[in-house]
């Protein structure tokens, strides 16, 4: 017989994320809420690591809820910037940059390096903690390995979507379907890992 359902908060406000991870858990006993139904205050992201920082955002929805969580953190890795914008991404034109200027700083900063050399990977590590002290969490992590763009392109996604094509095709991940880029992203092989690990806990 079927565990009885349980709870969990996702260390996001974002829809989106909390539609996804729900469809991926239809057949386990969890259900997902955004930490924004609770009124989470966000935590200060820290970390020298993607990993410290999910777990860092993970453990703080943990505590202010009471509720096992999960929580990701992730970012584009450029070979030739030494690992920027690396986890700071999100951040890599200012603390109030927009997807725009980060992309824009982006491309800057490789303006004069060659094709052969703008090879780059996003990066998604998510974590599940079951509380705020829990010493064996969950981790997952995805990659989607690609090169930078020479400039913008595509209207889907966001943040370096429009400047980033997968290894192998010619297209940006802006301007590919949302179905095609679920399936084949960072974010979407690192959760459908993590919810893996989560069902075999169910079984």
């Amino acid at each position: 017989m079927r565990q009885a359902e349980r709870t969990l908060v996702l260390a996001t406000g974002n829809a989106g994320k909390v539609r996804e991870l729900s469809a991926l858990l239809a057949e386990t006993r969890w259900t997902v809420r955004p930490q924004s139904d609770f009124a989470v205050v966000e935590v200060e992201e820290t970390g020298l690591s993607f990993v410290e920082n999910a777990l860092l955002k993970a453990r703080n929805a943990a505590a202010q809820t009471g509720l096992p969580a999960i929580a990701d953190d992730s970012g584009l890795v450029c070979d030739a910037l030494g690992g920027a914008p690396g986890i700071h991404s999100a951040r890599y034109a200012g603390a109030a940059a927009k997807d725009a200027d980060n992309v824009r700083k982006l491309l800057a900063a490789l303006a004069e390096v060659p094709d052969a050399a703008r090879a780059c990977r996003f990066v998604c590590v998510m974590v599940y903690l079951s509380h705020p002290a829990d010493p064996c969490p969950l981790i997952a992590q995805g990659r989607w390995e690609g090169r930078v763009a020479r400039e913008p392109r595509g209207d889907g996604g966001f943040g370096y979507d429009p400047v980033f094509i997968a290894q192998g095709g010619a297209l940006t991940a802006a301007e590919l379907e949302a179905a095609r880029k679920n399936a084949v992203s960072h974010r979407g092989q690192a959760l459908r890992a993590l919810v893996a690990q989560l069902a075999a806990g169910d079984a």
